[in-house]
């Protein structure tokens, strides 16, 4: 790991994603607002609403950045040119997670309000489940299917577009689970934030567990294999291979590393909540 980039970006940096445009686009969840960052540095920020809160950000079919706004039921838009626009959800929905799905579809979570919801391409909003349980993080599997953590119900929810639900339990009690992402190798990988471990589901097998001490938060998967994961409460994050096998990196202390992102280059974002985004070049 050499030339890291450490850029200042106030206002609580929390999650991150690749956009169309090769730059990476970071929500600040204490100031309300995005932020589009370049590899080299450049930095603009973009006012949402004050309140908003954004939260979780992911790249739609459409081209633009969609992410979702926890403190006042929205979902927000906004083009790679710096143009924002809004979808109202129900009040005290606070949707948290979102990501891209099938046939240019977005998928989100409402912890709240304990359901998945879809948005289609014409913007239409559908609620397809409501599981409960306080869903959190969702990404989209290899198999096709949505899959979200739950984290108030300790369980891994799995969601075909058809609507169909399967839930399965964490088998550590109260692991408090968050973040989530699909991998190459075939499976979905988890952070459980109060156990202190790492989840993996080989799709339809049984859930496995790893202990990874320093309350993990966020997951992310490596081109290479295996993947990356914030450790939010030791200041690290961790690269974990399908072994199981651990590299752990220090970060300065409290940054309070939350979301990451890999870079069409390859490059590992993170976002420190403390106020910076690093770029680590990998591989």
């Amino acid at each position: 790991m050499n030339q890291i980039l450490e850029v200042a970006v106030p206002g609580g940096p929390y999650a991150l994603a690749a956009g169309p445009d090769r730059a990476t686009w970071v929500t600040l969840v204490r100031s309300g607002q995005i932020a589009r960052v370049t590899d080299s540095g450049e930095l603009t920020v973009y006012d949402v609403a004050p309140d908003s809160l954004p939260s979780i950000i992911t790249t739609g079919a459409d081209g633009a950045l969609w992410f979702t706004r926890a403190g006042d039921d929205r979902i927000g838009r906004i083009t790679t040119g710096g143009v924002l626009s809004e979808i109202e959800l129900a009040s005290g929905a606070a949707p948290f997670g979102i990501t891209a799905g099938p046939g240019g579809t977005l998928w989100f979570t409402a912890m709240n309000a304990g359901t998945i919801g879809r948005i289609d391409l014409d913007g239409t909003v559908t609620e397809v489940a409501a599981p409960g349980g306080g869903p959190s993080m969702i990404a989209a599997g290899p198999d096709g299917a949505l899959w979200f953590t739950m984290n108030q119900k300790n369980a891994i929810g799995r969601l075909e577009p058809s609507g169909a639900l399967r839930v399965r339990e964490v088998p550590t009690p109260r692991s408090g689970p968050v973040g989530i992402a699909a991998t190459h190798d075939d499976a979905v990988w988890f952070t459980e934030f109060l156990a202190e471990k790492l989840g993996r589901i080989p799709t339809d097998e049984a859930i496995q567990e790893l202990d990874l001490p320093g309350k993990p938060h966020a997951v992310v998967a490596d081109p290479s294999g295996g993947v990356w994961v914030s450790l939010w409460g030791a200041d690290q994050i961790a690269r974990v291979g399908a072994d199981g096998g651990a590299t752990v990196i220090d970060l300065p202390p409290g940054s309070e590393p939350h979301g990451m992102a890999i870079a069409a280059d390859g490059a590992l974002w993170v976002a420190l909540e403390a106020g910076y985004v690093w770029r680590l070049p990998v591989g």
